[in-house]
């Protein structure tokens, strides 16, 4: 009988909020794979338990992930932990659970705590939907592109930052999205200096260039509310109808492949395909 992979998530800062569920796991499991077997230790004290602890984290290669799968294969559970919230949510364990599922072990989610459900119930900013971007590179086009995305959101956008870039991100989206745009910066959730401020982007940049943050942070970025509008495709529909009419296509069938390929109204088409030369 082979072992099963456990996912657990593992609190924030606050020992009280390890589920039973997860604690009965760590008590259990064989081995607990850790992103920091420091960090982990510690709270496999306060649980009194003792399992094989494991080293896995953003950089373990090939070779420590297939030690893993061997542990499950021998018929040990594992239970794959992160340093605080859900492994795989901007942390390690993506591509341990998929190897593993991909072998044929059972995979088993045990619920907990999140950084991002906790931060969005506090923000008073909606969270029917949501974007979550976790760490937006520190640079270069893939940083403009996210930050674009973040300004353009219908909805509202969760992001993660490390205490000292935290003033850089909220200057790059007061700079994308406006400086009147809300947002709420949560930090040190359920820890002791727990802080949740809420406030423009402006306000917020300011604050925080003058009182340098500490601890783990979540930004979340309240949405425009809006649907962003489509592209202008006008250029792409008038070459496109040009070619077709010097093909010999009728006007009207002109007119409805532009609907086809580019997702024009027929009568938006109609018009267009009619006013051409």
């Amino acid at each position: 009988m082979t072992g099963t992979l456990y996912v657990v998530a593992t609190p924030l800062g606050n020992l009280g909020d390890l589920a039973p569920r997860a604690a009965d796991v760590l008590r259990q499991a064989a081995v607990v794979a850790a992103e920091d077997t420091r960090r982990t230790r510690g709270l496999l004290t306060h649980l009194g338990a003792a399992p094989t602890l494991l080293s896995f984290h953003a950089h373990s290669g090939e070779r420590r992930l297939e030690a893993v799968l061997e542990i499950l294969a021998g018929g040990r559970d594992v239970a794959l932990v992160t340093d605080a919230g859900t492994p795989g949510v901007s942390d390690p364990g993506t591509d341990l659970v998929a190897a593993a599922r991909e072998a044929g072990f059972a995979v088993v989610p045990i619920p907990g705590p999140s950084a991002v459900a906790t931060a969005l119930s506090a923000a008073g900013i909606s969270a029917d939907r949501y974007l979550f971007l976790g760490f937006l590179p520190r640079k270069g086009s893939e940083r403009a592109r996210l930050l674009a995305r973040a300004a353009a959101e219908e909805w509202s956008v969760v992001l993660f930052e490390a205490p000292f870039r935290l003033g850089a991100l909220l200057r790059d989206l007061a700079t994308a999205a406006g400086g009147g745009r809300r947002a709420t910066v949560a930090r040190e959730l359920t820890k002791l200096h727990e802080e949740l401020r809420s406030g423009t982007l402006a306000e917020l940049a300011d604050y925080y260039s003058e009182t340098a943050p500490k601890g783990e942070i979540t930004v979340v970025l309240e949405g425009t509310g809006a649907p962003e509008p489509p592209p202008d495709r006008t250029d792409d529909a008038i070459e496109e109808a040009t070619a077709l009419l010097a093909d010999g296509l009728s006007r009207r069938e002109v007119a409805r492949r532009l609907t086809e390929t580019l997702g024009m109204s027929r009568n938006e088409a109609y018009r267009l395909v009619m006013g051409l030369p």
